[in-house]
């Protein structure tokens, strides 16, 4: 019996010890698309009243959470019967990431058309702002949710050929701790203005200082670190085509990594996005040709 425990006791060390590696290494391959996952975040929980910002924050996570929940067994699943498909799966994932890297950097040279909305707060019931906070809420969540697809294959990518016990701690180690690690320095940056104005509140001229600089760096901030997300959603397609498509791993292989894998992520986003507003303008012409109401 004693020997029994000691081998189970070695089996489970022997496990832990794969998890740590593997965790490490899915991390490591998450880090980047958890970039930018910070800065759409950041983006979406700014612009409330200060006392919602933690309140709202915290809705969004607890969906965040809810969204992993639901993506982890069907990840795992898809990982058990079909391993393949997970590869397929992470090249679509690529492609995705490549157009919403595209869609910016167009958006940035080529800004869309917004209209002014001029909406005095005051104007605005308890319901109304409280309507508007749920679909803020709800729109946060929608797109969490496709960011958290992806970090769970990236994450289930590096561990396939792994026992199946390896991949499940692994993979749910990392989405919580992206989850977790996420929305901590988001609520962190989202309340930097606060702490600015209270430092602002104090006597010392150097508190003064340092508070009138964190209040001016906040919208900095969430605009630099929208920049290294498209970065970072460059970087992580190209990396999935580089190493998932031969012919382009051949053509790519003599350069840096870096280079290779951004020339790669170039690549995939130009012909994506063009293929993306190609399918849509075909689609208006036909829905203006025979939809016509």
């Amino acid at each position: 019996m004693a020997s029994g425990l000691f081998a189970l006791l070695d089996d489970i060390a022997a496990l832990m010890d794969d998890v740590v590696l593997m965790s490490k290494i899915a991390t490591k391959k998450t880090a980047a698309i958890l970039g930018d996952d910070l800065a759409v975040n950041a983006e979406k929980a700014s612009g409330f009243v200060s006392s919602r910002e933690i309140p709202v924050l915290w809705a969004i996570m607890k969906g965040s959470f809810l969204n992993k929940l639901i993506i982890l067994p069907f990840a795992f699943l898809l990982s058990y019967f079909i391993p393949w498909l997970i590869t397929v799966v992470l090249i679509l994932g690529a492609v995705y990431l490549a157009y919403e890297a595209a869609e910016k950097i167009y958006e940035y040279f080529v800004p869309h058309k917004h209209e002014a909305i001029k909406t005095e707060a005051k104007a605005l019931t308890p319901e109304q702002v409280l309507a508007r906070e749920k679909e803020k809420i709800k729109a946060a969540i929608v797109t969490d949710f496709i960011l958290s697809i992806e970090i769970v294959i990236i994450a289930l990518g590096s561990v396939i050929g792994k026992p199946i016990s390896t991949q499940i701690i692994t993979v749910s180690f990392v989405a919580v701790l992206a989850t977790v690690g996420v929305y901590g320095i988001v609520a962190a940056i989202v309340r930097m203005d606060d702490f600015g104005m209270l430092l602002v509140a104090r006597k010392s001229k150097t508190s003064k200082f340092i508070g009138k600089q964190l209040i001016q760096l906040l919208p900095k901030v969430i605009k630099a670190l929208a920049f290294v997300g498209t970065i970072a959603l460059i970087l992580v397609a190209g990396g999935i085509f580089m190493h998932n498509i031969k012919p382009l791993h051949h053509v790519l292989e003599s350069l840096p990594l870096l280079v290779g894998e951004f020339i790669a992520g170039i690549i995939g986003a130009v012909i994506s996005f063009i293929a993306v507003k190609g399918i849509l303008l075909v689609w208006k012409s036909i829905k203006a040709k025979y939809f016509k109401a």
